[in-house]
């Protein structure tokens, strides 16, 4: 057995969770009026910080709707 398919049972939640919360992050990016911050530029850090871009945008990129 190599050792890459030793994590495999590890690694596979994480993408999941991974994925998911990049699904969910840019969804409500794209129905959301207002952010903090520009739309273009909160939709690289959810694409491109792996698992803390979509955190940080629901932690403080969602601007209060009116």
């Amino acid at each position: 057995m190599d050792k890459f398919s030793e994590f495999i049972p590890y690694l596979v939640p994480v993408l999941v969770i991974q994925l998911a919360l990049l699904l969910a992050a840019l969804l409500d990016l794209i129905r959301r009026q207002h952010t903090r911050g520009p739309k273009w530029a909160w939709a690289l850090v959810i694409l491109f910080i792996n698992i803390i871009g979509p955190i940080l945008y629901f932690a403080i990129g969602r601007a209060d709707e009116a």
